[in-house]
């Protein structure tokens, strides 16, 4: 397992990312000074983003489903636990965007490789009112059809 969100499984079969980016912000402030440079203060922490993005090759991955999957979380509006698949964790995420580059396309409009980027943005952890369900989404109808 490379990462969890939620109950969604980062690994090979289904969506193997190749690479993490993190941008985190603080804010500042700033007061304009006559005859001087500003003065700034420290007004707290400021955006914390992650972008996972990759190559998914469907005969060998995961593919468009599974990329669907995230977008039905997504629909949700919710946030949903970060794990590592080392045991950091990184608090509570929204899924605000999926790109999906779709290329080698076979006969039937199925793609043989299928390059994507997904960003998350880092909320409020005490905000558990945000936590997801995954009782509402894809993942939880097909664990039911296989059960």
């Amino acid at each position: 397992m490379l990462m969890a969100l939620g109950m969604f499984v980062f690994e090979t079969r289904t969506v193997p990312y190749q690479q993490l980016q993190r941008a985190t912000e603080w804010r500042h402030t700033s007061q304009s000074r006559v005859g001087d440079r500003p003065a700034y203060q420290f007004v707290g922490p400021g955006s914390d983003k992650i972008t996972l993005s990759g190559t998914l090759l469907p005969e060998f991955t995961g593919g468009r489903l599974d990329l669907d999957d995230i977008r039905d979380m997504a629909d949700q509006g919710k946030a949903w636990p970060l794990v590592e698949g080392t045991g950091r964790q990184y608090g509570l995420w929204v899924i605000t965007q999926v790109d999906e580059t779709s290329s080698t396309l076979f006969r039937d409009g199925a793609a043989g490789k299928i390059d994507f980027t997904l960003s998350l943005e880092h909320v409020d952890d005490e905000r558990t009112d945000l936590i997801g369900d995954l009782g509402t989404s894809s993942l939880a109808r097909l664990a039911g059809a296989y059960a």
